[in-house]
């Protein structure tokens, strides 16, 4: 079998920020899948359940309700390793606005404050398995990084 192309990605240089991971085509729509990438592979502490499953939660409440991209968004949810998340939007867009929209959905979990949407037994398979706290700090320092990075190329480090 051929590795599929995120596992072509040498992890040991891998820093946090956005990356294009691939664009697909399916009949005559493309598919750009994103590597929203919080933490260093294999060096930084992973992020934790709860607090991943919070910002599932969040960013996705937050993308399938944006003004712009909320019938474009196919899938947002978080990466097995628990380093980051994948976003997968329908299109062909500018790399600027899709910067800018992970910026604004971090922006909006760091900011969030209240109930959780989807946030019960019969919304959630695991509805005890969330951390708000944690969820905020977690974003708030990944727009700090991208801040002081501004790495907007989207490209994976060669």
């Amino acid at each position: 079998m051929n590795k599929i192309k995120s596992f072509t990605v040498n992890h040991t240089t891998l820093i946090p920020g956005i990356y294009e991971s691939r664009v697909d085509s399916y009949n005559d729509t493309r598919i750009t899948t994103l590597d929203i990438r919080l933490k260093r592979p294999n060096i930084e502490p992973v992020l934790y359940t709860a607090e991943i499953h919070t910002m599932e939660h969040l960013g996705a409440t937050y993308l399938r309700n944006h003004a712009i991209f909320k019938d474009r968004i196919v899938y947002f949810g978080p990466m097995g390793c628990r380093t980051g998340f994948y976003l997968l939007v329908e299109g062909d867009h500018h790399r600027e606005a899709l910067y800018n929209l992970i910026v604004e959905t971090f922006q909006f979990i760091r900011d969030f404050e209240g109930e959780i949407p989807g946030n019960t037994a019969i919304e959630c398979g695991n509805y005890l398995d969330h951390n708000l706290t944690l969820a905020k700090q977690a974003s708030s320092e990944y727009i700090d990084l991208l801040r002081k990075n501004e790495r907007k190329s989207l490209n994976y480090p060669d």
